[in-house]
């Protein structure tokens, strides 16, 4: 069976998406578990860049990794911008920011109630 005839493993797909972002440095990373609050998706991931080449980078990373394992996105935002990248893969969405923007959306205290999900390494600060 190839990785697109398996069923969506949500919780394995988000953690690549973690391993992902992680080999080209993103910090401050943090899954936020959704689930019970929301209907749009099950977890964001929520992670930092410091410029707009390393969101980019980061993203790309995420995108080319999952592809790899016959995982699409349903849409990418943002990417070109560099600013912030956006990556819909249905059960759970990634959120590459730059510290300003993602300070201004404050996607953390927008869902300060759903709980976090530990990530054995967040990125460097």
């Amino acid at each position: 069976m190839t990785p697109k005839d398996e069923p969506l493993n949500t919780d394995k797909n988000v953690h690549l998406a973690v391993d992902f972002a992680l080999e080209k440095k993103a910090y401050a990373l943090q899954l936020i578990d959704v689930r019970k609050l929301s209907s749009l998706t099950d977890y964001l991931l929520l992670g930092s860049g410091r410029s707009d080449r390393q969101v980019q980078a980061i993203a790309e990373s995420i995108r080319l990794g999952l592809k790899d394992q016959g995982i699409t996105p349903l849409a990418i935002e943002g990417l070109d911008a560099g600013r912030w990248a956006l990556l819909d893969y249905g059960d759970f969405m990634v959120h590459i920011f730059q510290p300003a923007v993602r300070e201004f959306y404050d996607l953390e205290g927008l869902w300060s109630e759903a709980p976090r999900v530990a990530l054995t390494d967040t990125g460097q600060a």
